[in-house]
């Protein structure tokens, strides 16, 4: 596998930002959090180097925000 993708989003109950990756064959996956991007960023780079071996790890890591745009009307 040379790339995988989280999905960000901000969790509305704590105001983190949770990352999360599932494995195609479901058997499991990667979820972690941080409370800024910076953080984020570092939590899943040890999640991923917790997660798979030296020779499987994946070269590109990348982080999908999903947010709702809102428009204030008034």
């Amino acid at each position: 596998m040379s790339e995988i993708t989280f999905t960000v989003e901000r969790c509305e109950d704590s105001g983190v930002l949770v990352a999360s990756w599932d494995e195609p064959s479901g058997q499991g996956g990667i979820t972690t959090q941080g409370s800024d991007l910076r953080e984020l960023q570092d939590m899943v780079q040890d999640a991923v180097r917790c997660h798979f071996d030296a020779g499987d790890k994946p070269r590109v890591v990348r982080l999908h925000f999903v947010s709702d745009a809102l428009l204030q009307t008034a």
